[in-house]
C-alpha cells in the first residue's frame, strides 16, 4: 500500500481559488483571482482572427500526424519575429532558436529543466513578488531560488535601487528571471533606460536573463512591450525566453507556448538547443499541433495579422479603461485611500495593497475573490460587477 503513504497536496493559491469560486452558492460572486481576460460580458471571447484561421485549417489540414520535438517550424519562425523583430542580428545569424512548448508553464518548465541538467546554473534570482507558480517550477526542476526586491509598498512602485542592489550581489552564471513585460502580480515595468542598466548589470557579472514574456502586446503595444527583450538581445551574450500565447491570442485551453534558446554563436544554440529537445523527449516527446497552426496561420496571413492586432489593441484598451474605473469607483464608493497608482500599471493585474486579512473578508463576506497577496485581475472586472467590487473593498478597507 504505497498510496496511503501520500499526504494531501495544499490547494494551488490561484487555480484553487477558482475552485473555491466555483462552490461559492452566492448568485452575486465575483472571480478577480485567475488571469484571464474578460469582456464586458464577463466572457472569455474566442477572437475572430482565431475562428478565421480554424476555418481555414479545417478546410486545409490534410494530417493529423506527430510533429517533430520542436514543434511547428512556421511557429516557430513566428515567435522569433514576434519576439526579436525578424531582421534582429540573432534572428539573421542564427543565434536563436525556438521550440514549441506546453504553454508559459510547459516553456518554463522545458528550460528550467535544461539548464539544471546541462549548466552549471543552479541559482535563480526572482522578484518579490512574483506569478505564485514561478517558485514551484523551479524549486521542483532543482534550481535554488533566491529574492530580489521589486516592489515598494510604500509608494505602490518599482523599488529598482533594491533590484539593483540585490542582483548585484548574484554570482556569475547565476540566472535571472525576468518579466518581459505586464509584470505579474505588479503590473509595474521597467523603462528603456532602467532595461539596459539590468542588461549591463548582467553582461558584467556573467548572469544569464530568463524573459518570462506571457503578456506582450497587453501593455502598451505588440513591439513596444517587447523593447526589454530586444535591450537584452543587444547587449548579453546568452539568454532564453519562455514566451505563450494563452492571453494575447485568448487561446488559454490551447497550452500554446515557446521556449526560445539564444547563444553566443551559432554552434553553441545548436548544440543548446539539441538538449532542449532532449528535454522534450523525456518529457511529453512532441507538442500538439493545433495552437501553433492557429498562431502561424494569423501570422503569415497580412489580414488575419492585422484583425488580430486590432483585436489585441481593443482588449488592451478595454483593460485600461476598467483600470481607470476601478479607480474612479472607489472613490464613488467612498474610499479615501489613494489608488490612482492602479491606473499607472500595466496589463492584467494590480497590486492592491490589501491585506490577506481584507482579502479574506472580501471572500467571506461579500464572495469577491482575488489572491491571497492582493493581486487582482483588471481584466476580469466589468461595468457591471464594478460597484460590486468596490462596495466590497470599501467595507474591508
Amino acid at each position: 500500500m504505497i498510496f496511503s503513504q501520500v499526504e494531501l497536496a495544499p490547494a494551488d493559491p490561484i487555480l484553487g481559488l477558482t475552485e473555491a469560486f466555483k462552490a461559492d452558492v452566492r448568485k452575486e460572486k465575483v472571480n478577480l483571482g485567475v488571469g484571464i481576460y474578460k469582456d464586458e460580458s464577463g466572457q472569455t471571447p474566442i477572437l475572430k482572427s482565431v475562428k478565421f484561421a480554424e476555418e481555414k485549417l479545417l478546410a486545409t489540414e490534410k494530417s493529423k500526424s506527430y510533429l517533430g520535438m520542436e514543434g511547428v517550424e512556421a511557429y516557430n519562425r513566428a515567435v522569433q519575429s514576434l519576439l526579436f523583430g525578424s531582421e534582429h542580428s540573432v534572428v539573421t545569424q542564427k543565434r536563436a532558436l525556438t521550440a514549441q512548448a506546453p504553454g508559459g508553464t510547459g516553456s518554463l518548465r522545458v528550460a528550467a529543466e535544461f539548464l539544471v541538467r546541462h549548466t552549471d546554473s543552479k541559482k535563480i534570482w526572482i522578484s518579490n513578488p512574483t506569478w505564485a507558480n514561478h517558485n514551484n517550477i523551479f524549486s521542483t526542476a532543482g534550481l535554488e531560488i533566491a529574492e530580489y526586491t521589486y516592489y515598494k509598498a510604500e509608494t505602490h512602485g518599482l523599488d529598482f535601487e533594491a533590484m539593483v542592489s540585490d542582483l548585484e550581489t548574484a554570482k556569475e552564471g547565476d540566472l535571472v528571471l525576468l518579466h518581459g513585460c505586464c509584470h505579474n502580480p505588479t503590473g509595474i515595468d521597467l523603462n528603456n533606460v532602467q532595461w539596459q542598466q539590468i542588461a549591463d548589470l548582467c553582461l558584467a557579472k556573467g548572469l544569464v536573463p530568463l524573459f518570462d514574456f506571457a503578456y506582450q502586446g497587453f501593455g502598451a503595444g505588440v513591439e513596444e512591450d517587447a523593447q526589454g527583450l530586444r535591450i537584452f538581445a543587444n547587449t548579453v551574450p546568452e539568454l532564453i525566453v519562455a514566451n505563450s500565447f494563452s492571453k494575447n491570442f485568448g487561446l488559454y485551453n490551447e497550452r500554446i507556448g515557446a521556449v526560445t534558446v539564444v547563444g553566443a554563436t551559432s554552434n553553441e544554440t545548436v548544440n543548446a538547443f539539441s538538449q532542449i529537445k532532449s528535454t522534450i523527449r523525456a518529457s511529453y516527446s512532441n507538442p500538439p499541433a493545433h495552437g501553433a497552426l492557429i498562431v502561424s496561420t494569423i501570422l503569415e496571413d497580412a489580414t488575419l495579422k492585422q484583425l488580430w492586432h486590432d483585436e489585441l489593441k481593443e482588449m488592451r484598451e478595454r483593460i485600461a479603461e476598467m483600470r481607470t474605473l476601478f479607480v474612479e469607483s472607489l472613490k464613488q464608493a467612498g474610499v479615501t485611500q489613494n489608488f490612482d497608482f492602479i491606473s499607472n500599471q500595466n496589463g492584467m493585474f494590480s497590486f492592491s495593497g490589501l491585506s490577506k486579512e481584507q482579502v479574506n473578508r472580501l471572500r467571506d463576506d461579500f464572495a469577491v475573490y482575488i489572491v491571497g497577496s492582493g493581486r487582482i485581475s483588471v481584466a476580469g472586472m466589468t461595468k457591471t460587477n464594478m460597484p460590486v467590487i468596490c462596495a466590497a473593498i470599501a467595507k474591508v478597507l
